[in-house]
């Protein structure tokens, strides 16, 4: 199959260096991209083929791949119904429903994905949906190309897809403040700012690898390390006096209600 990928930003660079990995080869490859000096880095680390025009970009592929911001995805789906025929348009942009894609694009073949930054380093996390149109084959080609920087999840519920955006697409921030706030902690005990950056992310790779390779719920994990009486016991008193797990969850609530808030102000436009 042959793809094209408008927009050659992060996220794009992402995917394409999982894909080479995985054994795509550059040359099925196309990336639209109006920065001259993006489409330079890429064809320079990539090998891929880079253009600046939307029409030669398209032409013969298989596969879109939308890699622009969501502010900038009306505009180019709109510009792309006169040039697609019945190629299939994976969408990367937060927020936009794939309905609204489908009526900007005049296309029912979309598939709507949610992936993090984690994909940067193929550790990533990608909730994807797809329209009823979208073909087994289809679905097949884009697991194939999210599965190329991490892990996938199929939904039957687009609405899901604020909450994914909400936990693994916003989460990785949520990650970097506390393992902020660690670093913090561990300079007020008296380390020096590299030993406790060494000490915080040494401890949050290390718990979250244990975590990964054990079946069991991280609440037993949790317990486990937890003594009667012992420190872990007094730290985590402390949290849970301060409502921690409560602020977390409300503010996990708080990312899914912007991100339907982003599909109603982005879809309402004509």
């Amino acid at each position: 199959m042959n793809i094209c990928f408008i927009g050659g930003g992060n996220m794009a660079s992402a995917l394409i260096g999982g894909m080479l990995g995985k054994g795509f080869a550059a040359t099925q490859i196309n990336v639209v991209e109006i920065n001259a000096e993006n489409r330079t880095r890429l064809q320079a680390q990539f090998g891929v083929h880079t253009m600046d025009s939307l029409a030669k970009g398209v032409t013969g592929s298989d596969i879109i791949v939308l890699a622009v911001k969501p502010q900038q995805l009306r505009e180019m789906a709109q510009q792309l119904a006169d040039l697609i025929d019945g190629q299939l348009l994976i969408s990367i942009a937060a927020g936009i429903r794939v309905s609204d894609l489908a009526r900007w694009a005049d296309s029912q073949a979309v598939v709507r994905a949610m992936p993090n930054t984690p994909a940067l380093i193929q550790s990533g996390m990608t909730g994807l949906y797809a329209l009823p149109a979208v073909s087994a084959a289809q679905r097949e080609q884009a697991q194939d190309i999210l599965a190329a920087v991490g892990e996938t999840l199929w939904l039957e519920d687009e609405a899901m897809l604020d909450a994914v955006t909400a936990i693994s697409g916003s989460g990785p921030a949520y990650v970097f403040y506390f393992i902020e706030a660690m670093q913090q902690a561990a300079v007020k005990l008296g380390f020096s700012a590299d030993d406790a950056r060494r000490l915080s992310l040494a401890t949050f790779l290390g718990a979250s690898k244990l975590a990964a390779s054990s079946e069991e719920d991280a609440s037993v994990l949790r317990a486990r390390v937890t003594s009667k009486n012992g420190t872990t016991e007094r730290a985590l008193l402390s949290m849970a006096a301060n409502h921690v797990a409560e602020h977390i969850v409300e503010a996990a609530k708080a990312a899914a209600d912007r991100a339907k808030e982003m599909g109603d102000e982005l879809g309402a436009l004509q």
